[in-house]
């Protein structure tokens, strides 16, 4: 969860929000991601061991999402399927807003992979003291994070509509390497748990 890194990310996926809806994405987006991390925190190893799910296989979903929403930005396409609702659901505020806030923004780019397997990390072998530790530090990037989200207004008003398109398509191609990058860590961990597994 960087919120330097972040920032561009966020200011491509609500390219032509308003800035009200802006600051609503980016505090719906960010309680979110901090929900999940809370809840993975204290019961990761048991959600994935009650439904059967590796590290691997959410690395290659989340990747997989990740980069389609990229593509979909590379392409121009402002307001992609999984990027934006269709033009007839954003008349619907509210529904958009969220929309957006879950997918992708708060998983799997502000609460991925990495950062659900580091929050575990920290969390579980220490008690409750490490697991205090880790969602306040959580919880003091998300404040971090939802103040660079909303000074990037600034940032939109100063570059204007054609900057904006610029740094859409950057973005598009820095989320989509970022996805396959996530693939390519899913699969290695795939073909790890294999070996150990004596299979291949």
């Amino acid at each position: 969860m960087n919120p330097i890194a972040n920032t561009p990310v966020f200011l491509a996926l609500t390219a032509g929000d308003d800035p009200d809806a802006r600051r609503k994405i980016a505090a719906k987006a960010l309680f979110l991601s901090f929900v999940i991390i809370v809840i993975f925190s204290a019961a990761g190893k048991l959600i994935f061991y009650l439904f059967g799910i590796t590290l691997p296989a959410f690395r290659i979903m989340g990747g997989a999402l990740v980069a389609l929403v990229g593509y979909h930005m590379l392409q121009g396409g402002e307001h992609s399927p999984v990027q934006h609702p269709c033009e007839e659901d954003k008349q619907k505020s509210l529904d958009a807003e969220l929309a957006v806030a879950i997918t992708p923004l708060a998983m799997p780019i502000l609460a991925g992979p990495g950062t659900i397997a580091t929050a575990m990390n920290f969390a579980s072998p220490g008690g409750v003291s490490k697991f205090i530790v880790t969602i306040a530090a959580f919880f003091v990037l998300c404040v971090i994070s939802y103040a660079f989200f909303v000074s990037g207004e600034r940032f939109v008003r100063y570059i204007g509509p054609n900057g904006i398109k610029v740094v859409t398509r950057l973005m598009g191609m820095i989320l989509a390497v970022i996805g396959v990058q996530m693939l390519i860590q899913g699969v290695g961990g795939v073909v790890t748990e294999f070996g150990k597994m004596g299979i291949g």
